[in-house]
Order: structure tokens, then C-alpha cells, then sequence
């Protein structure tokens, strides 16, 4: 998607704002209202925002086992500093080479959030949860997610997605609930902790930064979140690693790479982008999907066991996000 077609959307979205609708139905008729015909072929913007949406969950999905890969070669803080430290070099580079100006003084509340909860808590709270738990276990934990992520966004707009929503999106975390509680044999440990403090800061971001992709193109939210937070891990950077030994191997190599320019910037990119098109609490909820991806990809890249329960735990799962994707929010 062209920066251009990104600012013509957000445009739109803003005047209908303005005109009293909602974001994610100004964003539903964006191209008709640009001139496009009504009979055109092109994807519905429905379709397009689930698709950029579903692209993000897969570069997210793929966090966990890079993650892993990354602490063989570095120490949970100077993983999670140097990534940051990449991520808004990239973002920058896109920002200058856009001449994208400085976001009006009103968003960056909300791109401070962004930063906090997405850029350093949640990377830094599964990184530090990841030393003690296996990515299989973490990816279940954090399914619960979508929910929280559902539940806060309805607080902070004051939008409220249909009683079918709701029913099918509690499915889907007891679904995953109950798969976390299966494999742990129904214990807490200190990873856990860490986990559940990981889906609320992480929950708050997404909330924060879906709203602002309705005023502003998706790349350019996470954009300045990262370059909000360059001074601050450019220094923990430095700090960590003349603490923290380093061992450069290629998976740390790989992972290090991954989670920076894949999850932390391409990733967070296209989810901005389908939030902002399909809406909060829909976008949300294809999040039920990722701890099933994870799992999947843990098994081909870490040679962890894929759970006999996983294949159930993925039909109830496919069923939730297909109920939530049709109801009305």
C-alpha cells in the first residue's frame, strides 16, 4: 500500500469523523467516496483491512521463536534494546525519506502509549518471560490478547460491539484459557506474571494506536512510537550490552533482525493499517489465531512437541474469529 492511498484513506476517515460516523464505517466507504465506482472490482476495504490485519498476526506470530533465536546471541535487555534501537533507525529513515511531518501536538499522548506499551513493555515482558517459559506455553498465555485488547478498546472509545461479539470472543479465550491451563497442568509461575503484565501494556498500545491509525497513516504511528523512543534505547543499548555477554550465532543473527524489522516495524505497520479499517474489536479478535501460528512455527524452527490438544484447540478457536468477524461491532 502506497503512503498516498494511506493518507487519502485517512483523510477520509477524518471528515467522516467529522460528519458524525464512526471510524470503521468511514473507512468502509473511503473508496467510494474517492470516485472509485460502486461496481468496481477492487477488494471491499473490509476485506483489505482483514487482510492487512491477518498479515500482521502471521509477522507476529513469529516474535516468540525469534525471540528465542535472538537470547542465544544476546541477554534479554540488550535483545530488547538493540531491537528497539533498529527498529526506530528503520522508522526514521521511512519518516526522512517521506518528509512526514511532525505529528500535531495532541497525538503524542497517544504515541506515548503506543511507544510504552508495544515498543518496550511488551518486548521487554515476554522477553524476560521467555528466559523461564517455552514459546509454546508464552504463545497461549498471551491468546488472551484479543480480549483484552476488545475490552479495553470499548472503554476507551466508548464503542460497544454486539452481546454475539462478546459471546464468541469469551469463547475464544476460554478456548485458549483452557488450553494454557491443560499444558501447565494449572500452575502460575513467575513467567506467567510477566505474561499477564505483557497483555495489558500490549493491549493499551493496540488501543491507543488503532485510534490514532484512524487519523493517521498505520506506518506513521509506529513510526514516531519508535522514534519517540530512540534517545531512551539508544542509551539502554549501550548500558546493556557492556553488561550483558554477547555470543553472535546466525539464529541470533536471524531473530534479532526478525523482531526488529519484521514484528516491531513491518508487523506493527500492516495491524495499524486493518485496525483501522475493520475496527478494534474485529481486528482483535484474528489475534485468537497467533498462539495456534506460534505453535506451529515453534515446532519447525525450535523442534518443541506440537501438543496433541493443539488441532482441537484450533477448530474452536477458527470458529470464534469467524463468529466475531460477522457479528456486528
Amino acid at each position: 500500500m502506497r503512503p498516498e492511498d494511506s493518507a487519502t484513506a485517512t483523510t477520509t476517515i477524518a471528515v467522516a469523523a467529522a460528519e458524525g460516523s464512526t471510524p470503521s464505517a468511514s473507512a468502509g466507504t473511503g473508496s467510494r467516496r474517492a470516485g472509485r465506482p460502486s461496481g468496481a472490482e477492487a477488494p471491499a476495504p473490509l476485506t483489505r483491512g482483514t487482510l492487512l490485519a491477518l498479515l500482521g498476526v502471521v509477522s507476529f506470530s513469529l516474535t516468540f521463536p525469534s525471540t528465542v533465536w535472538g537470547l542465544e546471541s544476546f541477554g534479554p535487555w540488550s535483545l530488547v534494546a538493540v531491537r528497539s534501537t533498529l527498529a526506530a533507525l528503520i522508522a526514521g529513515a521511512f519518516l526522512l525519506a517521506g518528509r512526514v511531518p511532525l505529528p500535531e501536538r495532541r497525538h503524542w499522548a497517544g504515541l506515548a502509549v503506543v511507544a510504552g506499551g508495544v515498543v518496550i513493555g511488551f518486548p521487554l515482558l515476554t522477553t524476560l518471560a521467555l528466559q523461564t517459559s517455552t514459546t509454546s506455553h508464552a504463545a497461549v498465555v498471551v491468546g488472551l490478547l484479543p480480549l483484552t485488547t476488545a475490552t479495553l478498546a470499548a472503554i476507551r472509545t466508548g464503542r460497544r460491539p454486539s452481546r454475539t461479539f462478546w459471546f464468541a470472543a469469551v469463547a475464544g479465550a476460554v478456548v485458549v484459557l483452557g488450553f494454557t491451563v491443560q499444558q501447565s497442568g494449572g500452575a502460575v509461575s513467575t513467567g506467567d506474571v510477566y505474561l499477564f503484565g505483557a497483555l495489558l501494556v500490549c493491549a493499551a498500545g493496540y488501543t491507543e494506536g488503532g485510534r490514532l491509525a484512524a487519523l493517521m497513516p498505520g506506518w506513521q504511528v509506529i513510526g514516531w512510537a519508535l522514534v519517540l523512543c530512540l534517545p531512551l534505547m539508544a542509551v539502554a543499548s549501550a548500558v546493556a550490552l557492556s553488561i550483558e555477554p554477547v555470543h553472535l550465532t546466525a539464529h541470533g543473527v536471524i531473530g534479532l533482525a526478525w523482531v526488529a524489522a519484521g514484528s516491531t516495524f513491518f508487523g506493527l505497520y500492516v495491524w495499524y493499517r486493518g485496525m483501522a479499517e475493520i475496527g478494534i474489536p474485529k481486528a482483535s479478535q484474528l489475534q485468537l489465531s497467533q498462539p495456534l501460528l506460534t505453535l506451529i512455527w515453534s515446532v519447525f524452527l525450535l523442534g518443541e512437541s506440537l501438543p496433541l490438544a493443539a488441532p482441537l484447540a484450533a477448530v474452536g478457536v477458527l470458529v470464534c474469529i469467524a463468529v466475531t468477524q460477522r457479528a456486528k461491532s
